[in-house]
């Protein structure tokens, strides 16, 4: 891949915070404005853009924006994250045996029935 080279600004006209905003300054700002639109009330801003006439405030509340945005997009990522289930090791009984019911149900031993087979029996 082709390296391209970028010249860098020059620091001293680069951004002014007292210098009023540009057209493109603007664009970006009404953007974010939005963007922000989209973000759950507790992460707005609240700054009216339309009071914003310096590159100052307009940088001030780009960066206020960007940080909310990443603060929502962690908080929902946060709450779509499952809990981890911590297994313990080895084997887990689903259900034990009730001792006192031995004989009485379905799975009574066959020497129960017999018994009972002999009661009902003349001799």
């Amino acid at each position: 891949m082709a390296l391209i080279h970028v010249p860098r600004p020059d620091v001293k006209s680069a951004m002014d915070p007292d210098r009023p905003v540009n057209a493109l300054l603007k664009a970006q700002v009404q953007h974010l404005h939005e963007a922000e639109k989209n973000l759950p009330l507790r992460h707005r801003t609240d700054i009216y853009v339309n009071a914003i006439k310096t590159e100052g405030e307009a940088a001030e509340y780009i960066r206020r924006v960007t940080e909310a945005i990443h603060e929502a997009h962690a908080a929902a990522a946060k709450k779509r994250r499952r809990p981890v289930i911590k297994r313990k090791r080895g084997i887990a009984i689903a259900a034990a045996a009730d001792r006192s019911q031995a004989g009485k149900g379905p799975g009574a031993s066959k020497e129960g029935k017999k018994s009972t087979a002999k009661r009902g029996r003349k001799t």
